[in-house]
C-alpha cells in the first residue's frame, strides 16, 4: 500500500470534525503530523487472534510485552503509563476501510492534545498503533 492509497483511506474514515483539516495536507505532511512510528516507543512484535492480542513495545533500552484479551485501550493504556507515558485518549474513532482498520485517537499527554492516525488489519493492531502514535507526537 502506498502513502498516497493510505492517505486517501485516513482521510475517507477520519472523523468529521477533522476531515476539513487532512484536505488540504499532502500524504507525507499528512503521515508526520498525524502517523508517528518513531520516538520513544516503537511497535515489534504484535500478533492477534480473535480479541486476544500480544504487543511487544520497545521503549528505550528495553522491551515490554502486553498480552491481553478484549479491550487494547485499557491494556495499552495501563501498560504506556507503567513506563512513564500517562496517555490519556480523549476522542476515539474507527472504521474499517478497504485499506484495513483505521483508528483515529485524540490524546493527551503531559499537558499536550493532539490527534494520532494509524491503519492496521484489525481493531486491535489499528488502535495500538494509534495509541503509541499518539505517544511519539506528543512526547515531543
Amino acid at each position: 500500500m502506498t502513502l498516497l492509497t493510505l492517505d486517501h483511506a485516513m482521510l475517507d474514515a477520519a472523523p468529521k470534525a477533522l476531515r476539513a483539516e487532512l484536505r488540504d495536507l499532502d500524504p507525507a505532511d499528512f503521515a508526520a503530523r498525524y502517523i508517528r512510528i518513531t520516538g520513544p516507543v516503537t511497535l515489534g512484535e504484535f500478533t492477534c487472534s480473535g480479541t486476544d492480542f500480544t504487543a511487544t513495545l520497545e521503549l528505550g533500552n528495553h522491551l515490554r510485552t502486553v498480552i491481553a484479551a478484549g479491550n487494547p485501550v485499557a491494556a495499552m493504556t495501563s501498560a504506556l503509563y507503567d513506563e512513564g507515558y500517562p496517555l490519556e485518549i480523549l476522542r476515539f474513532h474507527q472504521r474499517r476501510t478497504d485499506a484495513g482498520i483505521a483508528t483515529f485517537v485524540q490524546c493527551e499527554f503531559n499537558g499536550k492534545r493532539g490527534w494520532a492516525a494509524a491503519m492496521g488489519a484489525g481493531g486491535a493492531e489499528s488502535t495500538v498503533r494509534a495509541m503509541i502514535a499518539g505517544v511519539n507526537l506528543l512526547a515531543n
